[in-house]
């Protein structure tokens, strides 16, 4: 996304800083949009989106040097398959200037919720009424409004993690009962553990110590837990710190020693003469040996206890 320019060391900018007009005939498909997919729900509400507000944002492109006149489109598929079906002539675009197109396809597939918080307040500075949104997207007017104050009390760290994930709006209303710093380290678990769901950050928030609130002389009430079982799973939760500190603080020497232990035995077993005495006299110790070489994964190199 940044480039290091060879004089000066200056940091510049993966995109041009302005949009540009891009005829819908110079845009270049990565992927085919299928049938299926135009019949989607999804695809008929961004389409009624367009159709109402037009778009919010941009397609992201690259002019590709060894395509003349030619655009590969990085982000942003269904958009411009719709404009094409509405017989528009052009889309202002965000003009890469690297080809990033492995990252967009790899990472983008649904709009991250807080990107579409973005756009639902871009639309809004706009003029566009909540109202005409709500129709546009074909949601109830409540969402919109969720949707707008979504990070209202969520501080910039947290949302820093969670910029690009697809979670519940209403996950994030656990999260505006802690302290900034709470907030960070509950987003940090849900990043590791890849679980974004309302019922896991209340159970985070009745792990929260009452210092870590942000009003904490006031008791939190989650349905289905007394004041003694979230008391439990407050110590129970500082007890799973502490082992994933140890365990976060050893994981690169860890995966080094492992990684070199491979590297050594798929050395070791290279050698005929190795190979045939082992498997002469130490047939399963050979086994194992064959075994951790093949290991593709660390974590399942890391739960061999067997030699």
């Amino acid at each position: 996304m940044y480039d290091d320019e060879s004089k000066g060391g200056a940091i510049r900018s993966g995109f041009e800083d302005v949009l540009i007009p891009v005829r819908l005939e110079q845009i270049v498909f990565l992927k085919a949009i299928s049938a299926a997919t135009r019949r989607s729900a999804k695809y008929q509400q961004i389409r009624a989106s367009i159709e109402e507000i037009g778009i919010i944002e941009p397609p992201v492109v690259h002019a590709d040097s060894k395509l003349k006149g030619k655009f590969i489109l990085l982000d942003g598929h269904l958009r411009v398959d719709i404009l094409q079906g509405l017989n528009e002539p052009e889309v202002m675009c965000l003009l890469s200037r690297d080809d990033e197109a492995f990252t967009y396809n790899k990472h983008i597939n649904r709009v991250a919720t807080i990107q579409e918080h973005r756009m639902i307040l871009r639309a809004i500075e706009r003029g566009v009424s909540e109202e005409r949104l709500a129709a546009a997207l074909n949601v109830d007017l409540r969402n919109i409004q969720l949707k707008r104050n979504l990070l209202i009390g969520i501080c910039s760290e947290a949302v820093e993690l969670l910029k690009d994930k697809v979670i519940a709006p209403k996950t994030f209303k656990p999260l505006k009962a802690m302290k900034p710093v709470r907030q960070v380290e509950v987003a940090r678990l849900m990043s590791d553990s890849e679980v974004y769901t309302h019922s896991y950050a209340l159970a985070l928030l009745a792990a929260t110590p009452q210092d870590l609130l942000v009003h904490p002389q006031k008791p939190k009430r989650i349905k289905g837990l007394d004041t003694e079982k979230m008391a439990r799973m407050e110590a129970e939760m500082e007890g799973l710190q502490k082992d994933f500190q140890l365990i976060e603080d050893s994981y690169a020497v860890d995966v080094m020693t492992l990684t070199f232990a491979k590297g050594y035995l798929s050395a070791l077993l290279g050698n005929a003469r190795v190979v045939k005495y082992m498997a002469a006299n130490q047939l399963d110790i050979l086994k194992e040996f064959e075994r951790i070489t093949e290991t593709t994964s660390l974590s399942a190199m890391q739960g061999d206890n067997s030699v």
